[in-house]
């Protein structure tokens, strides 16, 4: 068992691969009551194209087959939902599909091991027939119509679509009605048994657990599974430029929603997520001056929120809110991005935005929920979380003015505008 330990929080990961392919991590609390597990695939909405291990034709399957399969995982042969056995027991469990993979999780104080055994059981037992298949798509196509007319996500996807030609992340994780309309019980046992292998999944569990003993007590849950070979997955070719720099729609809302969207075609690491992390504090975060300008003047209301998505196969920035004048945020942004590429960046507000950003890393280790979640994320993504910690202090002035020249370019940035 290889032990990862980080003296700045002071906290151990135990990882450990087992023979048939599964990852488990296992991160000890003492003395904390409440125990977190979350059991992940490396299989999201992006996987529509593969090769099957021991397969040579490519298999191409309709979007929003990962969500589908999370939704079908649940309902149990004997009629059960596990979901709501789950519940029964009195601990909060829920289920989740992203761009890059797909995660069942609970949260709880007491009866940790009857959840665990549960959970264990309806992840390694799929059951689908035509009738329950037929009656999903009834469920998600709702869910479907319900997401097309909420405003902020069509701001978020429309920001999306606006950046990428082709890349798969344009496409809404649950597919759409015509796409979800073609998915069948043979395409979801195809897709089960091809993600679903020990050697695509990894398990994070969070809380008051001795490490070897917690590594039997999932040994002795698993079903007999051999590790598969690599799953080869196809992606298009998607250019450097955006689709288009403006995308508004109509929808009923109080006030105009925006997201300022930043394409970046370039490889992603810890530094750099770092470093752009500071950037958009100091461009446009609570303390900075544009924020009060923007607030002052009552274009803004609130601290937009900010953040950088990735994965191995794309990158971009998102900053939303509310305005009354989108377009003129996006204008000011723009300013200001520029003012700091001409003066550079000051040192002081520097520091003290480093500080800021180290101090909300060191707070995520404060909950069993928080860590799991990150470090399931990160390890499909080839990260070490603690490497955030470490790298932060070799971020410096001259490091983050070289990203805002590489990453925050005008002919890469969209505006998404939802309005009344």
């Amino acid at each position: 068992m290889q032990v990862i330990e980080n003296l700045k929080v002071k906290e151990k990961v135990y990882r450990e691969k087992l023979e048939n392919g599964l990852t488990v991590m296992i991160i000890p609390k003492k003395g904390m009551q409440k125990k977190y597990m979350i059991w992940g695939t490396h299989y999201g909405s992006n996987e529509s194209s593969f090769v099957v291990p021991g397969e040579d034709e490519v298999t191409t399957v309709p979007n929003g087959v990962a969500h589908f399969l999370e939704h079908k995982m649940f309902e149990q042969e004997n009629g059960t939902n596990s979901l709501d056995v789950l519940t029964a027991l009195g601990v909060e469990a829920n289920a989740y599909t992203t761009n890059d993979h797909t995660a069942y999780l609970f949260e709880c104080t007491d009866n940790f091991y009857e959840a665990m055994d549960e959970l264990m059981d309806y992840v390694q037992h799929p059951y689908f027939t035509d009738e329950n298949v037929e009656k999903e798509k009834g469920i998600i196509g709702q869910e479907i119509m319900m997401y097309d007319d909420y405003p902020e996500w069509r701001v978020y996807l429309n920001a999306i679509q606006a950046m990428y030609h082709n890349n798969p992340v344009k496409i809404d994780i649950v597919g759409t009605i015509e796409t979800i309309s073609k998915i069948d019980k043979d395409i979801l046992y195809k897709c089960y048994h091809t993600f679903y292998n020990p050697s695509n999944m990894t398990m994070v569990l969070c809380g008051d657990f001795e490490p070897e003993n917690m590594i039997e007590e999932v040994k002795k849950r698993l079903i007999d599974t051999k590790p598969s070979g690599e799953i080869k997955r196809i992606y298009p070719e998607e250019p450097d430029e955006i689709v288009q720099e403006k995308i508004e729609q109509k929808l009923e809302v109080s006030q105009a929603l925006y997201t300022i969207g930043i394409k970046d075609s370039s490889e992603c690491d810890v530094k750099k997520h770092i470093a752009i992390e500071i950037l958009l504090n100091l461009i446009i975060g609570r303390s900075s001056n544009l924020y009060k300008e923007l607030y002052n003047e009552g274009i803004i209301f609130a601290q937009p929120g900010l953040e950088y998505e990735f994965t191995k196969m794309y990158a971009h920035i998102l900053i939303d809110g509310q305005s009354n004048d989108p377009e003129k945020v996006y204008q000011k942004f723009k300013e200001e991005v520029n003012r700091l590429k001409t003066e550079g960046i000051n040192k002081e507000d520097f520091n003290r935005m480093k500080k800021m950003i180290y101090g909300g890393y060191m707070k995520e280790y404060n909950d069993v929920a928080d860590m799991a979640k990150m470090f399931l994320s990160d390890h499909f993504k080839g990260i070490n979380s603690f490497d955030y910690l470490e790298e932060i202090e070799g971020v410096t002035v001259e490091y983050l003015e070289q990203i805002l020249k590489d990453v925050f370019k005008e002919d890469k940035m969209v505006l998404s505008i939802v309005k009344n």
